[in-house]
């Protein structure tokens, strides 16, 4: 008989560790290859961990509820197979592991931050009241931050836990701000932390429910999207440039084409595969939108990632990527966006369908908005939304003269991180979608 250490798969670049949400098999269960044993969520995509062999599962090193890093072992499963690939179970490192570390006087917590201040590596570990995983005492140690600083750093993982997007966040801001003032030592011997705290903690007004009132708990992804909403707020200064455009030959030539679309094809043609064309196109012609930011630096990406909002039957939302949108003829675009949309609605996207966005488009169209000022999808720099298409009068200028008629209009809205992206460069990108859209070629063939 051998044992086989069913491990946390990597589910993205950008994905370094999942909440176990429920186990699928019990201890003595009999598992075959590929069938789920757990499921997981991450703060972008739930699924399924399936094993990789035959046997029965003989141990759990996990319960529901704990955060588990990518690459950690999660269960042993007994197979039939000569040999051995993993440790017994006493001799495999606990998930998480508390030390007991003695508190030191101010006057030697003042030394420590001197130190990290001009030593080029430093020594952290967990405490009596906070747990670190071995990834952020790496980074921590790599970095040059002490134990006094990461132990005021405010966590936002489980139980105040600080995560790997806590402390590589706090080192971007570190670089920019003058570096912790030293701890002036006291007369008390309790443990004393540095004046300038890296994050200053606002209290925020409380909500006091009558009993009459109703208190609903927020969703699991409700929470995170809150989160990720407040953290890009944070980081990227947001401005937005709007403007109007004509879609009224987008208009009348779907209309014209789109049942023997969906006859030929299969496939209901919306307008969200004709808006992602032009949009594609637009961060082809002006690609400093298609960028991150990365401390100090701009990264440059090579590959046209639209990702698009889409609503849950919840009411949260998820951002499906469509992978090289510019290479796409308006069929595959349409197929692409029908499936995504699809599957997002039934909730069956795959990690790697929402991983690599380089720029989201979100149609507020579609709750009868006329246009919205929506939020940066972080790491990106841009969002595009798409207000509701109107029938309105207006100014139809020819070579004989001005006059009113009715015409179909959308107002478009962009916003961007004005660190990096000015307002000359936002409006001409947002103009280069319009003038797409109403270039349109009512002769098009599909």
């Amino acid at each position: 008989m051998a044992k086989f250490e069913l491990k946390l798969p990597k589910m993205g670049e950008s994905v370094a560790e999942a909440t176990l949400t429920s186990w699928l098999k019990e201890v003595g269960d009999s598992i075959e290859a590929d069938e789920p044993v757990l499921e997981i969520a991450t703060d972008k995509v739930d699924s399924e961990v399936p094993s990789e062999v035959d046997g029965v599962l003989v141990e759990k090193l996990f319960n529901v509820d704990d955060i588990i890093q990518v690459g950690q072992t999660i269960a042993i499963i007994e197979t039939e197979a000569e040999g051995t690939n993993t440790q017994s179970a006493s001799e495999q490192e606990p998930p998480k592991v508390i030390i007991e570390e003695p508190k030191v006087a101010a006057a030697e917590v003042s030394k420590t931050v001197v130190a990290a201040q001009t030593a080029t590596e430093v020594v952290v570990s967990s405490n009596g009241d906070r747990f670190y995983s071995p990834l952020v005492r790496n980074i921590a140690q790599k970095e040059g931050i002490s134990q006094a600083e990461l132990d005021v750093l405010p966590g936002s993982g489980k139980d105040g836990r600080v995560t790997k997007n806590d402390i590589l966040g706090y080192i971007e801001n570190r670089s920019s701000q003058p570096k912790p003032s030293i701890v002036e030592e006291t007369q008390s011997n309790d443990l004393a932390t540095p004046t300038q705290a890296p994050e200053v903690q606002k209290s925020q007004p409380v909500a006091m429910p009558s009993g009459e009132d109703e208190i609903i708990e927020m969703t699991r992804m409700g929470k995170l999207v809150a989160k990720h909403m407040v953290d890009s707020v944070q980081t990227s200064a947001h401005v937005q440039s709007f403007i109007e455009a004509d879609v009224t030959k987008i208009w009348n030539w779907r209309k014209k084409v789109k049942d023997e679309f969906l006859k030929r094809e299969g496939e209901n043609l919306t307008f969200t595969p004709i808006f992602m064309e032009a949009v594609a196109k637009a961060l082809r012609d002006y690609p400093m939108l298609n960028i991150s930011v990365q401390g100090d630096k701009i990264i440059k990406k090579r590959n046209i990632n639209l990702g698009m909002a889409a609503a849950l039957a919840d009411g949260n939302l998820i951002v499906p990527v469509i992978k090289n949108a510019d290479q796409l003829n308006l069929i595959g675009m349409t197929k692409q966006v029908n499936d995504l949309a699809n599957r997002a609605r039934l909730g069956k996207l795959n990690p790697d369908d929402i991983q690599d966005g380089t720029y989201t488009v979100t149609n507020v169209g579609t709750f009868g908005s006329i246009m919205g000022t929506p939020i940066i999808n972080q790491p990106q720099v841009g969002i595009l939304a798409l207000g509701a298409i109107r029938k309105v009068p207006a100014v139809i200028e020819t070579a004989e003269g001005d006059f009113i008629g009715i015409r179909y209009k959308m107002f478009m809205s962009h916003s961007y991180d004005h660190r990096v992206v000015n307002g000359a460069l936002g409006g001409q990108f947002v103009k280069a979608v319009k003038d797409y859209f109403e270039a349109w070629d009512i002769n098009r063939e599909i």
